[in-house]
């Protein structure tokens, strides 16, 4: 089973993939520094909540979405 690190990690780069946002314009878009996305992205880096909801508004995707892609990737379905 993955960490939850990896599990937002996997989750965000599947997200920025399909907005075919790099990195740097992700972090642009969401008002933070682009270390702290790659430090996300490879599992280095835990987002509070409230950056997460930045981050979701930056893709342009529901904060709940983001979400339920990280349970999906971690592999625990809450009901």
């Amino acid at each position: 089973m993955r960490t939850l690190n990896q599990s937002i990690a996997q989750a965000l780069i599947k997200y920025r993939h399909l907005s075919q946002l790099s990195q740097e314009d992700l972090a642009d878009l969401a008002g933070i520094h682009r270390t702290y996305v790659s430090q996300i992205e490879r599992g280095l880096k835990m987002p509070t909540l409230a950056i997460l909801f930045k981050i979701a508004s930056a893709l342009k995707i529901k904060p709940s979405d983001l979400v339920q892609q990280i349970e999906m990737q971690h592999g625990e379905l809450y009901s």
